[in-house]
């Protein structure tokens, strides 16, 4: 796998498509800290960390409200081949505000609005909406 967070956006698209109730992730802090920063957005109704052999694992409970997912849409914008990244004035928003963008920052891994009240820029990961 060359790319993890591509990986972790996929398999919340493709759970949320099929209309799963929950998605199981290989763990890493990375991930952790979005699937937290997903939880606190309340893009999803909550998360569990199974420990277990070399690795753990994030287990994933999505939501959905009037049959339709919460999340509408996931976009990995940095990638191992083209890093994105944006000082704390230009962090991207994402549909004027109704979505949410992640960015990587030496202060850990927040949301645009944080990102730009904190006055820190880093690595744009991805958008949420």
């Amino acid at each position: 796998m060359t790319d993890p967070i591509a990986d972790y956006l996929t398999r919340i698209r493709n759970a949320c498509k099929a209309r799963h109730k929950k998605v199981d992730i290989p763990a890493s802090n990375l991930k952790k800290a979005i699937t937290d920063i997903l939880y606190k957005e309340k893009f999803i109704s909550g998360y569990s960390i199974i420990k277990g052999g070399p690795q753990s694992t994030i287990r994933v409970y999505l939501k959905y409200k009037g049959g339709e997912s919460v999340i509408q849409g996931l976009e990995r914008i940095s990638r191992p081949g083209l890093r994105l990244y944006a000082g704390s004035k230009e962090v991207p928003r994402t549909l004027n505000g109704l979505g949410i963008t992640l960015v990587s920052t030496p202060k850990g891994v927040m949301i645009d609005a944080m990102a730009r009240q904190q006055n820190v820029g880093g690595e744009v990961l991805c958008r949420v909406w």
